[in-house]
């Protein structure tokens, strides 16, 4: 069984940061990309930050400047770093995962199950 566990999510003030961890585990052959989106109260899931396995990062509008997003291929990890947070932050984050399982190479687009941040006095 292939599965992602993030976790980091915390709640923080207005201007400070916080760091989101996911790890990808069980029979992996490799992954493609890796990202995060996230959910608020209310709203549909949007895209955050996105990265290849080469390295090649994309961010949304509204993060760009402020997150930064890594990878460990050899670990198998992806991290988000988050700057300068803003309530409107507070959302449901969730990992995501494009797994090439071994050892049948089937293809899986793997999700996480979310892990809180709230930004708030």
């Amino acid at each position: 069984q292939v599965q992602l566990e993030e976790s980091g999510g915390d709640l923080v003030q207005p201007g400070g940061s916080l760091r989101l961890s996911c790890a990808a585990s069980g029979n992996i052959f490799s992954i493609n990309e890796m990202g995060w989106y996230r959910q608020a109260p209310g709203k549909e899931r949007e895209f955050v930050a996105r990265i290849s396995r080469s390295g090649i990062a994309n961010y949304a509008d509204s993060v760009e400047g402020r997150f930064t997003i890594s990878r460990d291929n050899a670990k198998n990890t992806v991290v988000l770093q988050m700057h300068s947070l803003k309530p409107e932050d507070t959302s449901l984050y969730y990992c995501t995962a494009h797994v090439i399982v071994a050892p049948s190479n089937r293809y899986l687009e793997l999700w996480g199950q979310g892990t809180l941040v709230t930004v708030s006095e």
